[in-house]
């Protein structure tokens, strides 16, 4: 089992690839693509069958990527609440 750091170190961004859009390293997979598939129903092995490569510890890295995007972030509500 991977650590969290050798997980991260799967993402990258670069200027040069995908518009700086962190991808899963060698690929020009983006995060935000791969957790749309998830989103929508895709399963791990699915998309892991897709795409020629990918591993288990690549979604992983997208999800724990995902998440530490995130804790810091405040949030507001997108639809008010019906009283």
């Amino acid at each position: 089992m991977m650590d969290d750091k050798q997980l991260l170190e799967r993402i990258t961004l670069d200027r040069q690839v995908m518009v700086g859009k962190p991808v899963i390293k060698g690929t020009r997979l983006t995060v935000e693509y791969i957790l749309n598939l998830l989103a929508h129903g895709a399963t791990t092995e699915e998309i892991i069958k897709e795409y020629d490569g990918l591993t288990q510890a690549d979604i992983q890295a997208c999800l724990l990527f995902a998440t530490r995007s995130l804790e810091n972030t405040a949030f507001m509500p997108l639809v008010a609440e019906m009283a």
